[in-house]
């Protein structure tokens, strides 16, 4: 027997159609690439989107045919989420911080038709356009007054003018919820970046779990600041999620420097923001030399790395700000886990409170998630076994576009299919996910595993140190054995005695403390701002253990 409700699929045009009926005059808050702030309401990107998807359907695209844009956290670009998806077609968003080669090998590999970007990237969409002959129309996003002369794009149009010629009416197309939505590449840190493809049922699904209160919490009361890229990862879905909710949306643009993110978060009573922790330590370096405070801000989700527990210290105690620990990934959509405490957790000294905060969180219902041995048996929830973590979920990938990278699914014993993270991990007895490396990065010294993750952490909490990453390098008797890489804090100074006798009193074995520290003036950062530990232990082939 079925039930006798009423079928309506699960599309990404009934969020803005929502968004428009329901938070009509809610604000959206840009920083333009001009440099001045813009603002308009959900009424206006719903009309705006419709413009989109008619210019669309005049460019004569079929349905599933892929849009690629380049482009920063902005109105114009929040337009092609819903008039791109909302239509029928599949938003691309590419991160312009890769390599042109491997840009242009990306909007091949997807067929994009139509390119929408930035001024801001026209130097890199003039080196590779002749490189991308799927795409017919390039799109500026900007006023056609605004449109550079002589660009030498063939028919480059302005956006404004592209859309403006398009009724403010459409009619939504009715789509199988399974329909392709998006598509997002991974950062492809080896071999060719694959593209993870999300469905409209995917997304709306991963929108209503990111609102939920144990997650980031969304509601109509906020204003929220998604400092994560909305090309990385649709900005962990947060435009979704803030259509949903009807939140006030605050856009930072090529912005993201530690003074302008505050000015901007204090300007726009901004009280939930999400970014990487490469992004909050220049926040955090800036209101702390300027002895600043955060007006409004309440929470603050990290994730995208490890976030170092000396910052988690910062936020809470001296500025009073939530901060949230996230995981997840690329073919998750991202969200995997978030951490906030449970009732019981609640009356526990404030130190207990802190180590559950440190964890990467539990699982939103919807995914599931275990840790497996070599033998690919599941291992214990007891906070001490690591294993590689395994995930599944309505929101998790079953393979990649046009299959690159063939099944990355494994079965268990039951016959389920689940997606191999790549990460190592503990769960606790709550269902407390922490991660303790990367399965490629962790350091096997005398037949004993040391986190890479452990060793950063207690580096990044000495005060002249900016940045740190720690990797094995091999010795003939233990296998491997850690070096701390280390960035100083400009003017700081920090000798390698000091930082090793700093790991003394720490919560880690001697036989877990570095051998050695190395100091640099940068460390290689990715595309999404991860470290890129293979860049940096290509960057050490020639280096030699002390005593070696």
């Amino acid at each position: 027997m079925l039930g006798l409700m009423q079928t309506q699929p699960l599309l990404i045009s009934s969020l803005i159609d929502f968004a428009e009926r329901h938070h009509g005059d809610g604000e959206i808050v840009s920083r333009r690439v001009e440099g001045d702030i813009h603002r308009y309401s959900w009424a206006d990107v719903a009309r705006r989107s419709r413009q989109l998807a008619g210019a669309l359907d005049a460019a004569q695209l079929k349905l599933g045919d892929r849009v690629g844009t380049l482009a920063w956290n902005g109105y114009r670009h929040l337009e092609l989420y819903f008039g791109v998806s909302g239509s029928g077609r599949v938003l691309h968003t590419i991160n312009p911080r890769l390599h042109p080669e491997q840009i242009a090998w990306i909007v091949n590999h997807a067929e994009d038709q139509v390119l929408c970007f930035d001024l801001t990237f026209l130097p890199l969409i003039q080196a590779v356009h002749a490189k991308c002959p799927t795409v017919k129309q390039w799109v500026a996003l900007c006023e056609a007054d605004k449109l550079p002369a002589d660009t030498g794009i063939s028919g480059l149009a302005s956006y404004e003018a592209w859309i403006a010629k398009q009724p403010t009416r459409y009619r939504w197309p009715e789509l199988d919820e399974n329909t392709a939505s998006s598509i997002c590449y991974t950062s492809g840190t080896t071999g060719n970046p694959k593209g993870a493809l999300y469905s409209h049922r995917s997304t709306i699904l991963h929108a209503y779990a990111a609102a939920l209160p144990d997650v980031m919490c969304l509601s109509a009361r906020d204003s929220v600041l998604p400092v994560v890229p909305m090309f990385h990862v649709n900005a962990w879905g947060i435009p979704y999620s803030a259509a949903l909710t009807g939140c006030k949306l605050v856009l930072p643009g090529p912005a993201l420097d530690g003074k302008s993110l505050y000015e901007l978060m204090e300007a726009e009573r901004v009280s939930y923001a999400a970014g990487v922790p490469t992004i909050w330590q220049m926040l955090l370096g800036h209101v702390k030399t300027n002895n600043l405070k955060f007006g409004s801000l309440k929470r603050t989700v990290i994730g995208g790395a490890a976030c170092p527990p000396a910052m988690i210290d910062t936020f809470r105690d001296e500025f009073g700000v939530e901060v949230l620990h996230a995981w997840g990934m690329t073919e998750m959509s991202p969200l995997g886990t978030l951490c906030t405490l449970k009732n019981k957790h609640l009356a526990m000294p404030a130190e207990a409170q802190k180590k559950i905060r440190l964890k990467q969180g539990r699982t939103i219902f919807g995914m599931d998630m275990k840790i497996v041995g070599g033998d690919g048996q599941d291992l214990p929830w007891d906070g001490k076994t690591y294993g590689d973590l395994l995930v599944r979920g309505p929101w998790v990938v079953r393979g990649y576009f046009k299959g690159e990278g063939g099944n990355p699914l494994v079965q268990d014993a039951q016959g389920r299919s689940w997606f191999p993270t790549g990460d190592v991990a503990t769960i606790d007895a709550d269902g407390y996910m922490q991660i303790t490396d990367r399965s490629k990065d962790v350091i096997k010294s005398g037949g004993e595993w040391i986190s890479s993750i452990d060793i950063e952490n207690i580096a990044m909490a000495h005060p002249a140190v900016a940045l740190a990453a720690c990797v094995g390098m091999k010795h003939p008797k233990w296998d491997e054995r850690p070096v701390v890489v280390v960035v100083k804090k400009p003017g700081a100074e920090l000798t390698r005695e000091a930082l090793l006798t700093f790991y003394a009193d720490k919560t880690v074995a001697k036989w877990q403390i570095p051998d050695d520290v190395i100091f640099v003036e940068a460390i290689p950062l990715g595309a999404t701002g991860k470290m890129l530990k293979t860049r940096l232990r290509e960057q050490l082939k020639d280096y030699k253990l002390p005593g070696l």
